[in-house]
């Protein structure tokens, strides 16, 4: 696909570290699917890997924790 930041690169299939953060919450996922643009680096996440990591930072927060780093599994 054509990087839609960049304009000139097109990305290919990489990892990328995903950090998310809300209400306390800090959670770095390593390794997590993505699309990298060749020039500029901007990493693309897809829907289905977005939902999941969504979901590993639902279950982190109701076990209580605030920060902590995996390694990203697809649920």
């Amino acid at each position: 696909m054509n990087c839609v930041i960049c304009r000139h690169g097109q990305t290919r299939p990489g990892t990328a570290t995903l950090d998310l953060e809300r209400d306390g919450l800090t959670l770095v996922l390593k390794n997590v699917p993505a699309e990298i643009c060749e020039n500029c680096g901007e990493e693309y996440i897809d829907e289905a890997v977005a939902t999941s990591a969504l979901a590993s930072a639902e279950r982190a927060a109701a076990d209580g924790v605030t920060v902590e780093i995996r390694e990203f599994r697809a649920a």
